[in-house]
């Protein structure tokens, strides 16, 4: 930018920082603001349209437009080339604006004389706030420089909404953080809880966007980027050369190239330059870094975006002091609210510190949605990128998890509801301690076993608070995700010791490592596969890396100290891997035989089945397995060839579908021929009326979250399965593609 434009910018800045020191309303601030900028950029219209809704822009201050319009005209999001702007993140230069495509005319504004056009995005990392739109008679595109220079101030009045300047009457200059909000995104685990919110990473205020000094704060900035680029060798040079920490150098390598990027450098210098301060220059870099690379397709180029992202708050934290640790003490009642979140600093606030989480990204089977179905708490995932703009610490908030949604700041009828809910299924669960210690036996003398899952120890009490009769599934890979290197064999055969110490006696089933597609180990590269969740991961890493799978079963050998052991391995597909598996295992007693360490009393191995084409397999593969344990949540999107992270997929298909059930049912039978015991473990085992139509279908095991024990046993106590099954055959014999309606109707009808 040449200097004569660089010193405009400055005294334009600085004249919206002294307006910003003004003892005077917000809308008077607004409208002495069109009028500098109108002023500084030579132009005869500014306008400044603020969000009243979501969806909805309004004209908030307008110079050179006809004042009546202001707080009256309004237009939805992509409507116009106002709307257009604020939609796509994007500036809008248009010589000639009436005929441009999208252009809607506004007759109350009296814009039509005015033929050029420039919006500009009022942002604040990824939070569309406005527009800031300048008009003008002649038919001409605004300059790179002059765009540069709405850039600028695009960018200083964001952070001034963001400190709330311009408050005010209506909806669109109403205070921010104020406002009750609701947030719809996908069950990552069931339940409704209410409390406080908690951020996880507290969001950096900048309340010096504009800056005096350039050569003063360019110095800033130099400094606090030495200092980042310190903190990153330091954090290279503590991780080894050892191969398994290969995979977490390359990471931190891509941080250090951001981290000397010059361009990166340069970009924020020249904002600077321009007059804003070294914290708002990195808040806009990091903001156009958004909008560049936030909606792109390549998975490299989103991951890139999450380094720079975090490059960036590191160094707004080294620029203003403020840490992640503010001196805030954590609210009563703490429900977290974070972009993602890792298991390990998951797991550091502990059991029984948050009532619930929300984040802006994750998915349902996440290290995140793991650890809030262990502890038994609401989790919602995907709930937007505005979550943890809007909520503040201490923030009234309320999360259902049972419909994916998250009320901000709630207003009276929401509280109310949801407390009312959460009142009754308080009710319930009172209602079901009184049937902890009774079997599941339903009313023609059928008993079903009652599992629980878990794969954290601290889930082992519920072995007794819920009335399980064992742990049907232990996920083994929390201990290998909740930190940066692979654990040690010692370590391991200690957690798996304690675990089967908490179990008491009762039965323990260990899954081995399950990871790859959407749970991936933080000292692992992520291979990059078009299609995770049917690529490299579970039984197939195993098999691959016959090293990590050699340690962890040697672990739970010593672990056993001469009592049962059972192992199970995830993710067959085929015998062949089925019997590679089941060798390593033979191999590694025989091994530790020859060592002279206690071998376990007895050994049971079993597999997962959680693809289709296992229940196909060879009789051999029914007569070798000691038992087989039906993974629901991945059998029914392979099934149904539906994403079960995929909201507008995995919806169209019920559990209860007439062909998912005849594939259960023939499952039941094989398991059945070669006298296998099977059981069903997962989302669906935990729900009262799918898990009771499993047992129908012959199933005589369920494993699942301890909380949904007492409502499945509950429903198995009042039924007779035998009618059941009628009823179920009944609806398939009629057609129909689910029985999910015809159970329904009987319940209602026959069960007291």
């Amino acid at each position: 930018m040449a200097e004569q434009t660089e010193s405009e910018s400055r005294k334009l800045l600085r004249r919206l920082r002294d307006t910003l020191a003004e003892d005077t309303a917000g809308q008077a601030r607004l409208d002495h603001i069109v009028g500098l900028i109108a002023s500084s950029m030579q132009t005869e219209v500014c306008s400044i349209y603020l969000f009243r809704d979501a969806e909805t822009l309004e004209l908030c201050a307008t110079e050179g437009l006809n004042k009546e319009a202001v707080h009256q005209t309004r237009m939805k999001l992509g409507e116009g080339l106002v709307g257009r702007a604020a939609r796509d993140g994007k500036v809008v230069n248009e010589a000639d604006a009436p005929s441009a495509k999208g252009f809607r005319y506004m007759p109350e504004t009296g814009e039509e004389v005015f033929s050029s056009f420039c919006g500009v995005p009022i942002a604040r990392l990824g939070d569309q706030l406005g527009v800031l739109v300048v008009q003008s008679r002649e038919a001409r595109a605004f300059s790179e420089d002059e765009v540069y220079a709405l850039e600028v101030v695009a960018m200083v009045l964001a952070e001034m909404t963001e400190l709330g300047a311009f408050v005010g009457e209506g909806e669109a200059l109403r205070a921010r953080h104020t406002n009750p909000m609701m947030f719809r995104g996908g069950i990552g685990q069931e339940g409704v809880a209410e409390g406080n919110v908690w951020l996880h990473e507290p969001r950096v205020v900048v309340t010096n966007p504009v800056a005096d000094d350039p050569v003063a704060e360019t110095e800033r900035l130099r400094e606090a980027v030495d200092n980042l680029r310190v903190s990153v060798d330091d954090m290279l040079n503590s991780v080894s050369n050892d191969p398994v920490d290969k995979d977490q150098r390359e990471v931190l390598e891509a941080y250090r190239m951001f981290a000397n990027s010059r361009s990166w450098l340069r970009r924020m210098e020249e904002d600077i330059a321009a007059g804003l301060s070294a914290e708002a220059a990195v808040e806009k870099e990091q903001s156009s870094a958004r909008a560049r690379l936030g909606q792109a397709a390549d998975p490299y180029l989103r991951e890139r975006l999450q380094d720079l992202d975090d490059l960036s708050n590191r160094l707004l934290r080294i620029l203003t002091g403020q840490g992640a640790d503010t001196g805030a003490g954590m609210p009563e009642d703490a429900i977290l609210v974070a972009r993602n979140i890792g298991p390990a600093e998951l797991l550091d606030y502990g059991r029984g510190a948050l009532k619930g989480i929300v984040l802006e990204q994750g998915s349902v089977g996440s290290h995140a949605a793991i650890v809030a179905r262990a502890w038994a708490i609401p989790l919602v995932v995907h709930a937007g990128e505005r979550v943890t703009g809007e909520a503040l610490n201490g923030d009234h908030i309320m999360v259902d998890g049972d419909q994916g949604i998250v009320h901000l700041r709630p207003d009276d009828t929401v509280v109310s509801a949801l407390r009312d809910k959460l009142a009754m299924q308080a009710e319930a669960q009172q209602r079901y301690a009184g049937i902890r210690d009774l079997p599941a036996e339903s009313k023609d003398g059928c008993r079903i076993a009652m599992q629980m899952n878990a794969g954290l120890i601290a889930e082992l009490p519920s072995l007794e608070n819920s009335g399980a009769e064992g742990v049907g599934l232990f996920r083994t890979e929390l201990q290998f995700l909740a930190r940066n290197t692979v654990p040690r064999r010692s370590e391991l055969a200690g957690i798996y010791a304690r675990v089967l110490d908490a179990a008491q006696g009762k039965r323990v089933v260990f899954r081995t490592l399950d990871i790859g597609s959407d749970k991936v180990l933080p000292y692992m590269k992520r291979e990059e596969e078009p299609n995770p969740a049917l690529g490299w991961r579970a039984i197939r890493v195993g098999l691959d890396k016959g090293g990590v799978m050699r340690m962890q079963l040697q672990a739970l050998i010593r672990a056993s100290k001469g009592r049962p052991l059972t192992v199970m391995f995830p993710f067959i597909a085929q015998f062949d891997e089925f019997k590679q598996a089941r060798q390593h295992l033979l191999d590694e007693l025989e091994r530790e035989d020859k060592l002279g360490h206690t071998l376990p009393e007895r050994v049971d191995v079993g597999a997962m089945l959680e693809t289709p084409s296992l229940a196909f397999a060879p009789k051999q593969f029914f007569e070798m397995a000691d038992f087989i344990s039906i993974g629901g949540n991945d059998l029914k999107q392979f099934f149904f060839a539906a994403d079960r992270e995929n909201e507008r997929v995995r919806r169209r298909y019920d559990t209860l579908n007439v062909s998912y059930l005849s594939l259960i049912e023939q499952i039941a039978r094989r398991c059945d021929e070669t006298e296998t015991p099977v059981s069903f473990c997962g989302e669906d085992a935990g729900r009262p009326i799918e898990a009771m139509c499993f047992a129908a279908m012959g199933l005589r095991a369920l494993s699942m979250r301890p909380a949904s024990i007492g409502p499945v046993k509950h429903l198995i106590r009042r039924v007779d399965l035998g009618e059941a099954r009628q009823v179920i055959d009944a609806a398939r014999a009629s057609g129909v593609q689910s029985v999910r309606s015809d159970v329904m109707e009987w319940l209602r009808t026959e069960v007291q």
